[in-house]
């Protein structure tokens, strides 16, 4: 009898390494046997679409998949020197995109390592501004992809404003356990004018970003047709970042602080230090 494995983002914590300069990284052969790839051969194809999509991309191969060699122990002593490769955060990334989706640990994979890869872009791009300068560029950022978002909710068959405000509440249910715009918009103590995103820290921001992103994808990717598909997928994706936010300690973003100052009123602060200039 197989035994049933459970899978989470721990799985890929637990077989991450680090150099002596203490930079993550992760062994092929460890990300195969988490991926459940049971032939090397196999694998390596999945490894080369990866390096493919790596040089598409305009990355230097080598940054992200550097071979190096591992010996295993062999009966009487005797030591081999097997294959493997370092592979970077963004280089896992792309093995589970080109791995195989029927298995429940490549979906699993997909989102862990999407998200953290989201996460260290964001903390790289946004370590010298401040949590207000964050909030206003994750915002406007925000803004650009739910336009995306919505194009692809058309394409799925959402054409009515009625029907695509739905959609978007079955996003915010998965990703706030539940709770639709109006909840959310009361649990923050909103007026009726005010919106929710400008009301939002950048951590918040941050997981709906993430959420409207990798929805667009999912939608335009396995080209999702019908109001209730893309509504489930929605909440789908909503409620896999929440459970992603879960397994790295984070927290819930209902829990998280309101901002006093609207994006709006930055803003304005920041039109009216332009025009003094």
């Amino acid at each position: 009898m197989n035994e049933v494995k459970e899978y989470s983002g721990q799985t890929f914590e637990d077989i991450k390494n680090f150099t002596d300069e203490g930079i993550e990284f992760w062994y092929a052969r460890d990300l195969q046997q988490a991926l459940d790839y049971s032939k090397w051969s196999t694998f390596s194809n999945v490894i080369n679409k990866a390096k493919e999509a790596c040089e598409n991309s305009g990355n230097n191969v080598l940054d992200h998949f550097a071979d190096v060699g591992k010996s295993i122990d062999m009966p009487k002593g005797a030591v081999r020197i097997i294959d493997d490769l370092m592979l970077s955060r963004y280089a896992c990334y792309l093995i589970v995109q080109n791995g195989d989706p029927r298995k429940e640990i490549i979906a699993q994979g997909q989102s862990y390592f999407a998200f953290k890869t989201r996460e260290r872009e964001v903390q790289e791009q946004f370590d010298e501004l401040s949590e207000d300068e964050k909030r206003l560029a994750i915002r406007n950022e925000l803004k650009n992809h739910n336009k995306s978002l919505a194009e692809a909710a058309q394409m799925a068959g959402i054409d009515d404003p009625r029907d695509y405000a739905i959609f978007q509440n079955r996003g915010y249910q998965g990703l706030y356990g539940g709770l639709g715009a109006k909840e959310i918009h009361s649990k923050k103590g909103l007026k009726k004018s005010q919106q929710i995103l400008d009301h939002m820290g950048s951590t918040e921001l941050a997981a709906n970003l993430f959420r409207a992103t990798q929805t667009d994808e999912k939608l335009r990717r396995e080209n999702i047709k019908g109001k209730e598909e893309a509504n489930e997928t929605h909440f789908e994706v909503g409620h896999k970042v929440r459970q992603t936010i879960k397994e790295l300690g984070g927290t819930m973003p209902e829990d998280l602080e309101t901002p006093k100052k609207s994006i709006r009123s930055i803003e304005r602060a920041k039109d009216t230090k332009l025009t003094k200039k």
